[in-house]
């Protein structure tokens, strides 16, 4: 069986990551292509399906006729389109108790998926008698303009160009507004959820739409990765750091190995060699396709280095960077390859299913590929510096790069300060304090977005959760027996903080 690699945004997600390569300069290759991302699973969360076996259905599917265009008068802005949305009324103390609306901010994604990864929303909804619901992403999943034909949604710039931001957050608005008058749940407080870019939009729905929502939890949501806000180099660094604190050597394997795999791929035989030291499929192969696969993996294990098994992205055993480095210390294996190839099967193969590796296949079955317009346009971030220390070759953010890529695939120039016009990132701590209220910032310190985080409360109700320990919006997942006690007392904050806002809400009504 061969692994099926498909270009993956990073949430979420999630990332921009789908374009980190070729927008950097690097020592090693001048001519890197883009790398192809591991498809997210195709089954459930297990834990979800073990939550699913002991509860009746988790959700029902609905479908909301969303506008096309929420700010703009011409006759096209009136098309429409189904919205999907995910509801469960399980636990729900319904309209005449006020009862809380719980909202998850779709991703990039299939909302199927994201809902079937954060339990913490399902397991705390009998505490608040919540009524939940997961709202698809424009453009995404089956939430697909122009008769939900993606061919011809994502024909060119101008059927994309509804693809944004300010467009979704007004889908939610919008949608959360009818379904309250719906249920006459006019008095009923909505919180929203989100992790990643759904996180960034849970965050910033709450200081657009301040009337809708009365609080947010915005799990590793980097809102500061615009405009060098962040340095560039802060990822990587924080990758590096985290194979680094396994194993000095283990970081040494791999910050090597790049080198090696560049002057093996120029001597005679030398593709073959690599083609059979990967298990790579008998197809086309080239250095540049074999150091994306392996970047990702370590990226994506950095990002997923989750204290519990895990299959959110892949299928990962608990805590898989330390077994990464164990694989690569493994004293038995003497070549760099061997090593690079044991650590890099802990991610790709840890099922032990796979019998090669297709570096081509461009498949995407969970529709994200959506992220490339959003990262040509509003989501420019300065991600993918590496500086000497790096454990990946140096290079420097190069924004000439992206704004070639995205003239030649899209025929559009990236507004890199857009996003912080509209939604603020500067002086965030200063400005928000004046204005902004009612938001969890989560992040862990493991996961490499959690430098584009906000680490520091910024009020008495603005606050941030950060865990040493953490990885890419752990709180959210479901919870299990081996949680370690950080990440129970991470969770039992934020029910706490969430319990406080809805007290306060319900106590201005009397």
């Amino acid at each position: 069986m061969a692994v099926r690699l498909v270009l993956l945004p990073w949430s979420s997600l999630v990332a921009i990551l789908a374009i980190l390569f070729f927008s950097s300069s690097s020592s090693v290759s001048s001519a890197k292509i883009m790398p192809r991302f591991p498809s997210p699973i195709l089954q459930p969360e297990q834990l979800f399906v073990s939550f699913t076996q002991t509860k009746k259905n988790p959700y029902e599917t609905n479908y909301f006729t969303q506008i096309l265009d929420h700010f703009n008068y011409n006759p096209q802005s009136y098309q429409t389109f189904q919205q999907r949305y995910l509801m469960n009324d399980t636990y729900w103390g319904g309209a005449r108790n006020r009862s809380p609306i719980f909202v998850y901010t779709g991703n990039e994604g299939d909302i199927e998926w994201f809902a079937q990864n954060t339990g913490f929303m399902f397991e705390t909804a009998p505490r608040f008698q919540a009524l939940l619901v997961f709202l698809e992403h424009r453009f995404y999943g089956e939430s697909v303009p122009f008769g939900g034909d993606k061919k011809v949604a994502y024909k060119n710039a101008s059927t994309l160009g509804y693809l944004s931001s300010m467009q979704a957050l007004a889908d939610y608005a919008t949608l959360i507004l009818d379904l309250k008058k719906n249920l006459s749940a006019l008095d009923s407080p909505v919180v929203v959820f989100g992790g990643s870019y759904g996180g960034m939009l849970a965050a910033w729905f709450r200081l657009k739409y301040p009337h809708v929502a009365i609080g947010a939890l915005s799990s590793s949501s980097p809102i500061l990765y615009f405009e060098n806000i962040t340095s560039p180099y802060n990822f990587n660094d924080i990758v590096t750091q985290d194979f680094r604190s396994e194993s000095e050597n283990c970081y040494k394997v791999i910050k090597g190995s790049w080198q090696e795999i560049e002057d093996t791929a120029q001597r005679p035989g030398g593709l073959e060699l690599l083609q059979k030291s990967f298990r790579v499929c008998k197809n086309s192969i080239s250095a540049s396709a074999l150091e994306g696969w392996l970047e990702t993996a370590f990226i994506y294990t950095a990002m997923t280095d989750y204290p519990t098994p895990s299959n959110f992205l892949s299928p990962l055993p608990a805590y898989p960077v330390k077994e990464m480095c164990r694989a690569i210390d493994n004293p038995t294996v003497n070549d760099t390859f061997g090593k690079l190839y044991g650590a890099a099967n802990i991610y790709y193969n840890y099922t032990g299913t796979a019998t090669c590796f297709d570096l081509l296949d461009d498949s995407d079955p969970h529709g994200l590929n959506g992220w490339n317009w959003q990262a040509c346009t509003e989501m420019v971030m300065p991600a993918d510096g590496n500086n000497e220390e790096s454990i990946f070759p140096e290079s420097e953010w190069n924004y000439e790069a992206r704004v070639s890529f995205c003239k030649d695939y899209y025929e559009v120039v990236p507004r890199p300060t857009w996003i912080t016009t509209e939604y603020g990132g500067h002086d965030i701590g200063r400005v928000l304090k004046r204005f902004g209220s009612n938001i969890i910032f989560f992040n862990g310190l493991r996961d490499p977005w959690s430098g584009g985080g906000v680490l520091k409360n910024i009020s008495e109700s603005i606050i941030a959760i950060v865990a040493e320990k953490g990885a890419h919006h752990v709180d959210l997942r479901f919870s299990t027996n081996e949680d370690p006690e950080w990440l129970r007392d991470a969770r039992r904050r934020e029910v706490e903080i969430i319990d406080k806002w809805l007290a306060q809400y319900y106590q201005s009504l009397t």
